[in-house]
């Protein structure tokens, strides 16, 4: 046994280890851990690794439903059953610290490492998408992230063949040093023929595959657990290098060997590489394996074995086979030339051996380094923070509205986040694969067809962090609300979530309590949805040193489902003279938007008006409506308010509105305000009639705004301009700012 390089306390706290798990790991082997079994449990015990610091609540989130084939934590992924013997398996994750260093290698690697979850279980990727923030702009530091991480999705993710079809971005200068890249794919598998994250049988060998192991992110899982500093450059190597094209050879392999009923568990290295897979892959089976790390392939000469066994390089998967199928599967990674090595082979001694040329070089117990085993579970203090109380002391009153709210509208059309993010989206292919229904049809979801069904799966991330700043228990239900809600408007029906949830220290008292909070409100959404959570990652430590935690941002992805392609609804206007009816009820709210936030300028405010069941009731008569065929489109009122909703709907065909206020609320609320629960539909005339009858059987208020019109856009009689001005300005804000 190695035991040249005996540890410390110290050694333990470079490593990110607490002394109290220092001693703790003493108690679990026995005796004092050599280096590279400290460097073990320093990865597994990270916070990205072990959610040591997010468990607790984790696990008081909703994850049963009827349509659960894999639950959060199960699988590398979550499998929802989207009904006649077909799957639909989808999952988020951040790679932030990785893109605020290399921005171009870090979004690259993010993509690979969410596509590679997804057909590690057995299913093809069919569609990505990803939810971006950034600093102020104006900064060439945030020109220069947004470029790098832009190019390195497009790349990858145009390179691996899988379309790119929805995202958000959004920018604030709480983003400055630390941008968030959060990417999430969706990927569809037939009944029996998935894979699970798992090993067993004593001698089943265990084969490496794909990629040759390099220097590149080891340690990568405990850089992503502490502060972005100055010195955070230093942390390049914990970054990985992505290279497309071998994962989508890795691809094809891989949904082939599965075909071949020769394999008996499968998990692909991300954080934390080869040990990550090892750990977990045993301790699920509760079985253990002897590993010979001289026996993997690698890129760098004399490479250690705490770097063997902690290297992130990308596109490389661990595969348990049973014994006497071997030739099944080598001959399969080798049509495709794929490095295919057998380093080991399976235990029944519920331990990690591992051997370099022969040398005993760490040995531990598999359960005591994974989640749900041994690893460390803590509940953080908290404590309300005190621009919470702040907030809510604001009243509109206190507000004066501007004269002139065609300034406003203008200021709304050019903020960056409002404008067009065609400048992003055109780097990337939303058509390779063609199954993408609304590349050409806008809609508040993206719709992708479901190959050799009359099914499709809606797709949509949202997150107002700026809400959930202010309020986040309301704030991260209104993100499970507004996922929902385009996921509705769409025409589909919303079945589960995926979150990624990117918040600052967990051991600062008032960024635990905005992550509580933000768990209680999805947990109530969620159940009210009728949406189980399925599984994502906590992204923590988003924070620097000078700047603070960015804004809690707990991105919700949302999977719905069309079992009839006729319910695809598209939120652009059809024909002048169709009518324009708000759903849901105008509220004298400017609460958190973004008019009050650029504008005027104002931080200080609660989220925006939001009630759960009136939000729930309207997304049922949105069904309705859509079932009924009594609407030409739907488009939610969101970022931006009722104005921006309106322009949306309005540009696509080039036509305009004439509508009338509701002189119940402030003009500037009407317009631009964002509370919640609200949808704008347009009516063909014929239809107004059975439209209004459907409605008055509701419990849901709404109001005739206008109709659509040639063009001009008109609001209480005066000129808002020409829907062409208003396309010009919305289409080119950032190209302006990025250039082409």
């Amino acid at each position: 046994m190695e035991t040249l390089e005996l540890t410390t306390t110290q050694t333990a706290k470079d490593l990110g280890l607490l002394p109290e798990e220092f001693e703790r790991i003493k108690e679990i082997l026995g005796r004092v851990p050599n280096f590279t079994e400290l460097s073990i449990f320093s990865v597994m015990w990270s916070e990205h690794c072990s959610y040591k610091n997010s468990i607790t609540w984790l696990k008081t989130l909703p994850k049963d439903g009827p349509r659960m084939l894999a639950k959060a934590g199960e699988e590398n992924a979550g499998l929802v059953d989207l009904g006649d013997g077909i799957g639909c398996a989808f999952k988020i994750e951040s790679h932030n610290h990785p893109s605020a260093l290399e921005p171009y290698q870090g979004a690259a690697t993010g993509v690979g490492g969410i596509n590679r979850d997804i057909f590690t279980m057995g299913a093809r990727p069919i569609a990505q998408l990803n939810s971006l923030r950034f600093g102020d702009l104006s900064l060439d530091r945030t020109k220069w992230l947004i470029k790098g991480v832009v190019k390195g999705i497009g790349d990858y993710g145009n390179a691996f063949g899988i379309p790119t079809v929805g995202g958000e971005l959004f920018f604030d200068e709480c983003y400055n040093v630390n941008p968030l890249v959060n990417a999430m794919s969706a990927g569809i598998v037939k009944a029996g023929e998935t894979v699970s994250a798992t090993s067993y049988g004593v001698g089943n060998p265990v084969y490496i595959v794909g990629s040759a192991t390099g220097k590149d992110g080891i340690h990568g899982a405990a850089f992503a657990s502490k502060d972005i500093t100055e010195d955070s450059v230093n942390d390049l190597p914990a970054v990985q290098v992505g290279d497309p094209f071998q994962e989508k050879l890795l691809l094809e392999a891989t949904l082939e060997v599965i075909k071949t009923g020769a394999v008996v568990g499968m998990q692909d290295m991300g954080a934390a590489g080869i040990i990550c897979s090892n750990s977990e892959m045993s301790a699920k089976g509760e079985h253990g394996m002897r590993i010979n790390l001289d026996k993997v392939p690698t890129r760098q000469e004399n490479m250690k074995p705490f770097e063997i066994l902690l290297s992130e390089s990308q596109e490389r998967m661990l595969i348990v086979v049973y014994k006497g199928r071997e030739k099944d599967v080598e001959a399969v990674f080798d049509k495709w030339d794929l490095n295919c090595a057998i380093i080991g082979e399976v235990t029944d001694t519920k331990r990690l051996e591992y051997y370099m040329h022969g040398e005993l070089v760490a040995d531990v117990p598999a359960d005591d380094l994974v989640l749900g085993g041994g690893a460390p579970v803590y509940t953080r203090e908290y404590s309300e923070p005190a621009y919470f109380k702040e907030n809510q002391k604001f009243k509109i009153e206190d507000v004066k509205e501007p004269v002139d709210l065609k300034a406003v509208a203008e200021h709304l059309l050019s903020h960056p986040n409002i404008a067009s993010k065609r400048w992003v989206t055109k780097q990337y292919d939303s058509m390779v694969g063609t199954a993408t229904m609304t590349t050409n049809r806008p809609s508040d979801a993206a719709i992708v067809h479901v190959r050799d069904t009359d099914k499709a799966i809606a797709l949509t991330v949202d997150c107002n962090s700026r809400y959930v700043y202010a309020d986040p228990q309301k704030g991260c239900a209104i993100a499970v609300a507004e996922a929902a809600r385009n996921i509705t408007c769409a025409g589909g029906e919303p079945v589960a979530i995926t979150n990624c949830l990117n918040f600052g220290n967990p051991y600062k008292p008032e960024v635990y309590w905005q992550f509580v909070g933000a768990i209680k409100g999805m947990s109530e959404a969620c159940t009210k949805f009728e949406t189980p959570v399925t599984g994502g990652n906590v992204s923590f430590y988003n924070q620097s040193s000078d700047e603070g935690p960015v804004f809690p941002t707990p991105t919700i992805g949302m999977l719905g489902v069309l079992d009839d392609l006729s319910t695809i609804t598209t939120s652009d206007f059809k024909q002048p003279g169709d009518l324009v009816y708000l759903v849901g009820e105008s509220v004298n709210d400017i609460a958190s938007s973004q008019y009050l936030a650029s504008f005027h300028k104002i931080s200080v405010s609660p989220a925006p008006y939001f009630d759960l069941d009136k939000e729930y009731d309207l997304h049922q008569v949105i069904k309705q409506l859509i079932k009924s065929q009594l609407i030409q489109s739907a488009h939610d009122v969101s970022d931006g308010g009722l104005f921006i909703t309106l322009v949306e709907s309005a540009m696509p065909n080039g036509f305009g509105f004439d509508i009338v206020s509701d002189n119940s609320v402030r003009k500037d609320a009407f317009l631009f305000g964002e509370a919640q629960g609200r949808v704008v539909v347009s009516v063909s005339p014929e239809n107004q009639e059975r439209f209004i009858e459907l409605l008055a059987t509701s419990e849901v208020e709404f109001s005739l705004l206008g109709e659509v019109s040639d063009g001009y856009l008109t609001i209480d009689e005066e000129s808002f301009g020409h829907i062409t001005d208003a396309k010009l300005v919305y289409d080119n804000v950032l190209h302006a700012i990025l250039g082409e």
